[in-house]
């Protein structure tokens, strides 16, 4: 069975950072891109960014480009997301995602995604 879990949220002042961590247990990681999804009070989950099998390739929204990096260390089984300069609109629970598909594949739509955590909430004050 495939489980991920979130961790390294909080509360930061607007300009601060902070690091997430998504730890996947089982056999797929290696064989899954992952993702960052975030859901903010009274919205629809969206897509943050994704990383392709390998850490090669990466696909960010636009609103992140910049403040926000991926990567993934295949040896630990762990994603990570360095988030920088963040703003009180960054406020969310952030979930990860991980897709059993091919090597270069970064998807940006939460159904096409095979397995979620259960969230980490970031929130930014002004």
């Amino acid at each position: 069975q495939v489980q991920l879990v979130e961790s390294g949220g909080g509360l930061v002042q607007a300009g601060g950072s902070l690091r997430l961590s998504c730890a996947v247990s089982g056999r797929t990681f290696g064989s899954s891109a992952m993702g960052w999804f975030r859901q903010a009070p009274g919205k629809d989950r969206e897509f943050v960014v994704a990383i392709s099998r390998t850490g090669g390739r990466a696909d960010y929204a636009d609103s992140v480009k910049g403040r926000f990096a991926i990567s993934r260390d295949n040896a630990k089984n762990t994603m990570y997301l360095q988030m920088n300069s963040l703003k009180p609109d960054d406020t969310a629970v952030y979930y990860c995602a991980a897709k059993l598909t091919t090597l270069w594949a970064v998807p940006s739509t939460t159904h096409e995604y095979d397995y979620w955590g259960r969230g980490t909430q970031v929130t930014v004050s002004s």
